[in-house]
């Protein structure tokens, strides 16, 4: 998984940074909430650790404009100093999901994390998981089509899985990259765009079969899910009607 965590205290923000890649997660560290802001807007996480207080904005007001401007039903946990009751409530009432009090115990901030992720991305830790015609077996990695096997590169199942285990999410082409691929070097632009029009074509990604992969100019790929009654009730002549681009 993706975390972003903004603390202003270095020693902290490292504590959390190394707990959560020792736990099998990607996390960037942040000390400004204005830059936590604009990198907001650009690419895409699938959970925030966020402190209290900081130094030109207060972390429920960072979570109000969340919810507020973007819109974002992303994961909140805030890891504060703050102790009481109407802190709490202060903090759940803009937003977050849950709420752990300072000085950090590495196990209660894992099992936190771990329990928020379960609860936001429940087909990320089942054995299998069905789309519409899209049926994932995770353990043997292989993913069936309307019943019929589809061969995939190594790659190119990381990337299927990824995208339908967060339909609807707009997702940054660097939280794609390494998602799939990483934080190394090994993943360059063209690389990610190859792959997403080989997944469009291997699994027939279009709106008559339920689903559409669209990308967004300077930000990522999104896969929704097309309800299929309501495109077949369309006049095939409406102007701007889905059926054009099927």
């Amino acid at each position: 998984m993706r975390i972003a965590a903004l603390d202003d205290e270095p020693s902290q923000l490292e504590l959390i940074r190394h707990t959560m890649e020792g736990i099998g997660h990607e996390c960037h560290g942040y000390t400004e909430g204005k830059t936590l802001l604009r990198d907001l807007r650009q690419q895409s996480f699938d959970l925030l650790i966020l402190d209290w207080t900081l130094p030109e904005v207060s972390g429920p007001t960072i979570v109000k404009w969340i919810r507020q401007d973007l819109a974002s039903r992303l994961p909140i946990l805030f890891v504060t100093n703050r102790r009481e009751e109407a802190d709490m409530v202060e903090g759940l009432s803009a937003g977050a999901d849950d709420f752990m009090v300072k000085p950090i115990r590495v196990g209660e901030l894992e099992a936190r994390v771990k329990a928020l992720l379960r609860r936001a991305y429940p087909s990320q830790h089942e054995a299998e998981v069905l789309f519409g015609p899209y049926h994932f077996h995770l353990n043997s990695r292989t993913l069936h089509v309307n019943g019929a096997p589809i061969e995939l590169k190594h790659r190119e199942y990381e990337l299927a899985l990824f995208l339908f285990q967060n339909i609807g999410r707009l997702l940054s082409r660097e939280h794609l990259r390494e998602a799939v691929w990483g934080m190394g070097p090994d993943a360059p632009s063209r690389s990610l765009d190859t792959h997403m029009s080989r997944l469009r074509t291997k699994l027939d990604l279009r709106p008559s079969n339920g689903f559409l992969l669209s990308a967004v100019y300077g930000l990522g790929y999104r896969l929704e899910a097309i309800d299929v009654d309501s495109l077949n009730s369309m006049p095939s002549s409406q102007p701007g009607s889905l059926s054009a681009i099927a």
